[in-house]
């Protein structure tokens, strides 16, 4: 069976600290913090570059590598997020892009969110 799916990972994910001991340290809170720091990692890749450098990141195999290694931390932390909490990731960004659908209709002027 291949790992290359949500419950896969998130099976594979505690599997990984299950081995470790680390379950009692994997609440919600301690696992958005680490969520919201490896997500700060990835912004600081980031933070210095114009637009222009920032396009082309993924040019380079060492800043390639960083950017891949922190997309990674981060996917791991927010599906152990939902693991602890029953979110099933996918639904959840099924059901924001349709309200987002209602929210900003495709007709509506680009950088106008409908309020005035």
């Amino acid at each position: 069976m291949s790992e290359l799916d949500v419950a896969g990972l998130q099976r594979r994910l505690a599997d990984f600290a299950a081995a470790r001991e680390w379950q009692p340290f994997h609440t919600p809170k301690n696992l958005a913090a680490a969520l919201s720091v490896e997500a700060a990692e990835l912004l600081e890749i980031f933070q210095w570059l114009t637009p222009e450098q920032a396009e082309r990141v993924m040019d380079e195999p060492e800043s390639a590598h960083r950017v891949e290694d922190e997309v990674a931390d981060v996917l791991a932390y927010l599906l152990q997020f939902c693991g602890a909490l029953g979110v099933d990731p996918l639904a959840a960004l099924a059901a924001k892009i349709d309200r987002n659908e209602l929210r900003f209709p495709a007709a509506r002027p680009p950088g106008r969110n409908g309020s005035s």
